[in-house]
């Protein structure tokens, strides 16, 4: 696989800067882009199926990634696992290193865009709740989506490098200072902010990617979403305590909160 950068929409992370980094478009919006070249209304059923069969795709390729990996993954167990014919994973996508790229955009986007309520108004409480409450539901609604991420930073992170070490280290940075500001003001206490970040994408993806382990422990067949509002709740408390926050009422969590794969 080549390491081309990874592109993600300025809007979903609106710290980094318009002017770019010589990033390519991405897999996914080339596929996108061919679904809407083939016709603007995605309302009319030609265009809607279209757009069923990409996200099919996408959906399918996170689960056959995180459980075969990129080696072992081959375009015919996706197109299996959409109900597709192969030959519309290459019309889309083009190859499996396309594909991949797409499904790991996917993922960044749907993790990236909920830390965006990250800014120097909002309310800290409120913020990491809501942040927490995200990534929690992201973990019980779309668990492959963690493993196919975890997976390629255990293998060298070659695809997301770039990513790393430019765009997220920005958004990090940005975030961080916002977390400062919150302790500057004596709005939350002290921490040091990266780490802070840091351990709750580590507890909240835990849930995701050693889904295993917890189910043989807590002696579960699955993870109830009730289950999930336990484990939710417990996360939050750590997570403000830490922050010498107070905790809020927790609502349960719509099944639509976390975004499909599109």
């Amino acid at each position: 696989m080549s390491g081309m950068p990874l592109t993600l929409p300025t809007s979903w992370v609106p710290s980094l800067s318009r002017g770019g980094r010589g990033h390519l478009a991405t897999a996914m919006a080339k596929a996108m882009a061919r679904t809407a070249a083939e016709t603007t209304d995605t309302t009319q059923p030609q265009g809607r199926i279209r757009r069923e069969n990409v996200e099919r795709i996408l959906k399918a390729a996170e689960r056959v990634f995180a459980e075969a990996g990129f080696a072992g993954a081959t375009m015919a167990d996706i197109a299996e696992r959409a109900g597709l014919p192969k030959a519309n994973l290459h019309y889309y996508f083009g190859t499996k290193d396309d594909l991949y790229r797409a499904v790991l955009d996917n993922i960044l986007q749907m993790w990236l865009a909920p830390i965006g309520s990250f800014t120097p108004d909002a309310d800290p409480a409120a913020t990491l709740t809501a942040y927490v409450t995200a990534k929690m539901e992201a973990s019980r609604t779309r668990p492959h989506a963690s493993k196919v991420f975890a997976n390629e930073i255990l293998h060298g992170g070659t695809q997301v490098e770039r990513f790393l070490a430019e765009d997220l280290k920005a958004l990090v940075d940005a975030k961080a200072a916002v977390i400062d500001g919150w302790v500057a003001t004596g709005r939350m206490a002290p921490v040091d902010a990266r780490q802070f970040l840091f351990m709750i994408w580590a507890v909240t993806q835990h849930y995701a990617d050693f889904d295993v382990q917890i189910r043989k422990v807590m002696g579960r067949r699955t993870l109830t979403r009730q289950d999930f509002a336990a484990m939710t709740a417990e996360v939050l408390r750590l997570v403000l305590r830490a922050a010498g926050l107070p905790e809020p009422e927790i609502a349960e969590t719509p099944t639509d909160s976390v975004p499909s794969i599109s």
